[in-house]
């Protein structure tokens, strides 16, 4: 089974045989070979010809292409070989009804909600005022009769959970409000980065299956991105990317030399790009034993799981209930 890899320096790649090599800038070569691939992510300015993108291809290797802040800006996504016209209409179809989509969307949310709630409560610093808002507005959410209103209850919420952090995040790391575009303070460029991985470990995950990535719930479908990975991402941000940036924070595994802030944008150096995907991959790897399967199962694993049960519920027409972690 392949793997992810992260190049973060400038060059270039290139096709041999059955080898893809990166050529940096001091013109050092490195050989990849292809059937150790799953995923590119490329960070650094990198030149890719059609011959290489014609090669790649034929591997369902998607190449995941980040801007000079490291954000995410596209994924090659290659050709899908696995594809099912019948699940294309039934999560069509599942869009369309209106009471689906809804039943869909509050489970996304109601999951995010579950997991926000999981990481506060393990800090008994957090003032149970926040706890009882953000309990009031998962309830608000699960009683929308809309997905405008279903957000607006979420975004409530969640503004709620991000004051929360100031109560327990240490070593002088302080949490204004979130700002995404772009990211203003050292916790907005966390969360966008991690946010960004996120998005991209979900597309990998729903690129494995015959779901079509366009086709969403929460989020409206749009032509420029793969809205389903928004959606099935919202389950997974609270309980993998913040419980990272915790970690990295409180136990001063990240600092601010590990930032560039210039012209009242911040983002990670190469550094802490680093630091983060580190504890990114150490998390995805992470294995617990799942309840239903009767088996360990990784986090990486937890996200396509999600996909099939997704896919389940518009074939078969079943409830979909988003995961909550149980462990």
């Amino acid at each position: 089974m392949g793997k992810d890899y992260y190049i973060f320096s400038n060059g270039r790649m290139k096709r041999k045989e059955n080898t893809i090599y990166f050529i940096d800038s001091e013109e050092n070569k490195k050989a990849i070979p292809i059937e150790d691939i799953e995923r590119l992510h490329l960070f650094g300015e990198i030149d890719i010809n059609t011959k290489l993108l014609n090669y790649v291809s034929k591997y369902s290797i998607l190449i995941s292409v980040y801007n000079y802040y490291g954000f995410y800006s596209g994924t090659y996504y290659s050709r899908k070989k696995n594809v099912a016209g019948v699940l294309i209409v039934n999560q069509s179809r599942a869009y369309l009804d209106e009471n689906k989509r809804l039943e869909i969307a509050k489970a996304f949310i109601d999951a995010a909600f579950h997991h926000m709630l999981r990481n506060i409560r393990r800090h008994s610093t957090v003032p149970k005022e926040i706890i009882d808002y953000i309990i009031k507005e998962r309830e608000n959410m699960n009683n929308s009769k809309s997905i405008e209103e279903l957000m607006g209850a979420e975004g409530r919420g969640r503004k709620k959970y991000y004051e929360s952090f100031n109560y327990f995040l240490k070593n002088d790391f302080y949490f204004n409000s979130r700002q995404k575009r772009p990211p203003t303070d050292l916790i907005n460029a966390l969360i966008s980065f991690g946010n960004s991985m996120m998005y991209t470990t979900t597309l990998g995950e729903i690129y494995k299956t015959q779901l079509d990535p366009t086709i969403s719930y929460l989020h409206e479908p749009s032509t420029k991105r793969f809205s389903l990975s928004l959606d099935i991402s919202e389950v997974f941000k609270p309980l993998i990317i913040d419980s990272i940036i915790f970690t990295l924070i409180n136990k001063n595994m990240i600092t601010v030399k590990d930032f560039i802030i210039e012209e009242g944008l911040c983002y990670l150096n190469e550094n802490g790009k680093k630091k983060f995907i580190r504890e990114y991959e150490n998390k995805l790897s992470t294995t617990i034993k799942h309840r239903s399967l009767n088996r360990k199962v990784s986090y990486r694993t937890l996200i396509k799981l999600e996909c099939y049960k997704l896919i389940k519920s518009v074939i078969e027409d079943e409830r979909y209930n988003a995961l909550k972690a149980w462990w």
